[in-house]
């Protein structure tokens, strides 16, 4: 037979069926989509990280105390920043302090112990360019609102504390002291600590809470090229008496470890897909077993008029094929939506690779093509004799 007719007979022995057609499709529609969905959604989160990376930079490095010989918390000098900003390929440093025994309050009215596990922090004017941060609201501290009480708020405290747009006549009580919120930082994904805080500005603190103006983390930028060489020289110089005492961390290996995470699980999402997808096959094979039994009467009258067993194969081959592909197809435009939706709903580039959608269409020509050979040789066999005498 021509592949025309081939396609044409296979496709004859779905249409009087069709219900049981789309169920058998179904299955493996379900598992194609979850395989491309899983892959789609990983992609896109993958490039939405490689965007984030690439605008916030990846030469971001912290310098902040560990403990001393005596397992006591260590204190960083208080000239650690200049010598910081001594290092050559270091383009930018900047730091906070923990300001010690303040709490935050939207009013007095909140009982003390509701702290909202809000930190308050001092935070250099230079802050915002170094850690990549900017603002939803408002303006940053600045020579002048650092000497007063002017606070900034990360964007988890700002939601704690209830601010929505800040303004002078916004206040909060910090340490018992009246604030005014001059703005609201956007979620800071290389420093997420400053998510959940209250900034104020250094001189300020010194004043009123005897801040001593040790930094408690250091933020230092270098040169792409010299980061791992910057990286081995920060602790000894932020603290040349003690550099054991130093711990020196660098925030995009966090979203780095967060990426390898996600490919874990989605190792295990594809396990499943590949589950659901064996599942449908063995629908398939089932559906075309038991069209074999059923159309045996239509299997002798073949043979009858003169079909080869060669020709059968390839007739209920061809329909298995044919009701894979329908499912692989419908999975694969299932799986595009998904991910399209939720990149979409994310805020996410949406990506799809290539290789995964055809992977999932050559994976149910193979589903397929295995689901289909028992019942097609099995049709194959049967005598014209045999076949017409089925009742």
């Amino acid at each position: 037979m021509a592949s025309r007719d081939v396609v044409r007979v296979g496709a004859a022995g779905l249409r009087t069926r069709p219900a049981r057609a789309l169920l058998s499709a179904l299955g493996i529609a379900i598992g194609i989509a979850a395989m491309v969905a899983v892959v789609g959604i990983s992609s896109s989160s993958r490039e939405q990280l490689d965007r984030q990376l690439a605008a916030l930079g990846t030469n971001l490095l912290t310098v902040a105390p560990g403990r001393n010989i005596e397992g006591d918390n260590a204190k960083l000098p208080t000239e650690a920043e200049a010598m910081i900003a001594r290092i050559g390929p270091v383009t930018g440093v900047s730091a906070t302090g923990i300001v010690p025994d303040a709490k935050a309050y939207r009013s007095d009215r909140i009982p003390k112990p509701q702290t909202n596990s809000l930190s308050v922090l001092t935070a250099r004017t230079s802050l915002p360019q170094t850690v990549g941060a900017s603002l939803r609201n408002g303006a940053w501290l600045n020579g002048v609102t650092s000497q007063y009480p002017a606070a900034v708020l990360g964007a988890d405290a700002a939601d704690k504390l209830g601010v929505g747009r800040p303004s002078p006549e916004t206040e909060i009580l910090v340490g018992n002291k009246r604030f005014s919120v001059i703005g609201v930082l956007n979620p800071v994904p290389l420093a997420p600590e400053l998510d959940s805080a209250v900034l104020v500005g250094w001189d300020v603190a010194v004043r009123m809470f005897r801040f001593d103006g040790r930094a408690t983390t250091i933020y230092a930028r270098s040169r792409d090229s010299q980061v791992e060489a910057v990286h081995s020289v920060l602790a000894a110089t932020a603290n040349p008496h003690s550099p054991g005492s130093v711990v020196v961390s660098k925030p995009s290996d966090v979203l780095t470890a967060r990426r390898a995470a996600d490919a874990t699980l989605n190792a295990l999402l594809l396990g499943l897909g590949a589950v659901a997808l064996l599942v449908g096959g063995v629908g398939v094979a089932n559906t075309m077993v038991i069209s074999v039994l059923e159309r045996r009467a239509e299997i002798g009258l073949r043979r009858a008029l003169g079909a080869t067993q060669g020709q059968i194969r390839l007739q209920f081959l061809a329909e298995s094929l044919l009701l894979s592909a329908l499912g692989g197809i419908g999975g694969v435009v299932l799986g595009v939506a998904v991910t399209t939706g939720y990149a979409a709903y994310q805020a996410w580039p949406t990506v799809v690779p290539a290789w995964a959608t055809a992977g999932a269409l050559a994976a149910t020509v193979i589903i397929g093509g295995i689901a289909g050979l028992y019942p097609a040789f099995r049709a194959a066999r049967l005598s014209p004799t045999e076949a017409l005498a089925t009742p």
